[in-house]
């Protein structure tokens, strides 16, 4: 007779499934009870969790499976829960809704399963899809990595970016908050979501409020000779603001960046500003802030290929651009000279037409092609001509010496000729405010023209 040896442990359970609704979907909680006996013992009786030694209850492992963007460690440390630690239910319940409250997943499923040699916790999270950027605007006690640093250590799922809902950005307050208690600094930490009008969530913008931060001085770190007393010239009305990093951001990009625009420094970026504070008394605060610059390579003019034009030749067209070849490019030159292009389309009706250039970068020899794209669309015609402010005689005077015809192909240069020239005629201009105003009828592709003149003020 073969031989087996001594019986093998039978395994038992009682397995339950059970679902908790959350804001983000759906938590998913599966448990099981399990016992080591034989088979004639659990047919005997109902398995509880009394069966089980308090061993069963101590926690001894944790997997994290589902989400792509955190491991193991940082789930873990955000739920707080500790290997060894006695645990229930509720207390996986209560880690799934800290997870689904977060906003950083769509979904949490758990289960768990208890045993004489401890209670094994498994969780299964897809990641939201919505993150964006966390910014800060004037926490100029801390440099980045620093701010950076610190917010990693004290939550765990912060990565620079956030959830675009959920309370993952209340813990971020609340850390910053603590933060600014130990850095001595009688503030208020706060935070809004940021979008443009009408627009998802782009940005979660943290600030500090209660405390009066003051721009002493500027320098730029990176900047050329021959660009700085230009860049010092941008900003000279700087020192005394309110230091706010998303003001000088966009200050930056309106009143620097062409500086280096104008220069052929195509490439050109300049990164967010950085303040260092200099002084402080009571809620006031002095910072000085750098700019840091990086140029990049200049870039001369190569040659300049148009395509997609029909109503204009190149021969046209090409005068319009005043943009030497062999020189260093100048694009904020291009932005106002394509304009003038658009301007000559809106003569022969053109009002939606489009000048895309597309610039082709020859990084060894530092030039640049640029590829000029047309898209003429379709051609306008002269809808209808209202004059206010003006008494009826005067109105119908005027309205007699309009010659643009409702029907034929609008010139978006008339209205301007026409004040020019005729308005004299009938009234002293000079007396006058005047106002253009085109509206465009993109479904009919007509052009309905407002002149409205209001008397100037006598000094």
């Amino acid at each position: 007779m073969p031989h087996f040896g001594s019986s093998p442990k039978v395994r038992f359970g009682l397995e339950f499934l059970c679902v908790i609704p959350s804001k983000i979907g759906s938590i998913l909680l599966l448990g099981s009870l399990v016992l080591a006996g034989s088979p004639l013992s659990a047919q005997t009786r109902k398995l509880t969790k009394k069966d089980l030694p308090p061993s069963a209850f101590k926690l001894i492992s944790v997997k994290v499976s589902g989400t792509q963007r955190y491991n193991k460690d940082e789930i873990v440390a955000i739920t707080g829960l500790q290997m060894g630690q006695t645990v229930d239910e509720d207390d996986f319940k209560h880690t799934a809704q800290l997870l689904g409250e977060t906003g950083a997943f769509s979904n949490v499923l758990y289960s768990f399963q208890y045993s004489p040699d401890g209670t094994k916790l498994e969780l299964q999270l897809t990641d939201a899809d919505h993150f964006v950027p966390a910014r800060f605007d004037n926490f100029v006690w801390f440099t980045d990595q620093e701010l950076s640093q610190k917010l990693r250590q004290r939550v765990p799922l912060f990565k620079g970016e956030l959830p675009a809902s959920g309370n993952l950005a209340d813990m971020v307050s609340d850390a910053l908050q603590a933060m600014l208690i130990e850095a001595g600094v009688p503030g208020r930490a706060d935070y809004l979501r940021s979008a443009k009008e009408g627009g998802p969530v782009d940005a979660i913008v943290f600030s500090v409020t209660g405390v009066d931060i003051e721009i002493s001085k500027f320098s730029f770190a990176g900047a050329g000779a021959n660009e700085l007393p230009r860049l010092q010239a941008a900003l000279r009305g700087l020192p005394g603001q309110e230091y706010r990093r998303s003001l000088l951001r966009a200050q930056a990009d309106k009143d620097l960046l062409p500086v280096y625009l104008a220069e052929g420094y195509l490439k050109a970026s300049i990164g967010d500003p950085e303040a260092k504070v200099s002084g402080h008394e009571d809620q006031q605060v002095q910072v000085d802030v750098t700019f840091p610059i990086t140029p990049g390579e200049q870039y001369k003019l190569a040659k300049v290929n148009w395509e997609g034009n029909t109503v204009f030749p190149v021969e046209k067209l090409e005068p319009l651009l005043h943009l030497p070849t062999g020189a260093p490019f100048n694009a904020i030159e291009l932005s106002h000279n394509l304009e003038d292009v658009q301007a000559l389309y809106g003569t022969q009706g053109y009002m939606a037409a489009q000048i895309q250039p597309q610039p082709q970068f020859d990084d060894s020899a530092a030039t640049v092609t640029y590829q000029m794209q047309v898209h003429e669309g379709e051609q306008y015609h002269m809808g209808d001509l209202d004059i206010t402010g003006l008494d009826s005689k005067t109105m119908y005077q005027l309205v007699d010496r309009w010659k643009l015809q409702g029907g034929s192909v609008y010139d978006s240069s008339y209205p301007k000729r026409f004040l020019r020239d005729s308005v004299n005629e009938v009234l002293t201009a000079e007396e006058w405010s005047i106002a253009i105003h085109e509206t465009i009828d993109y479904k009919d592709k007509t052009v309905d023209v407002s002149l409205r003149f209001d008397p100037r003020k006598s000094r």
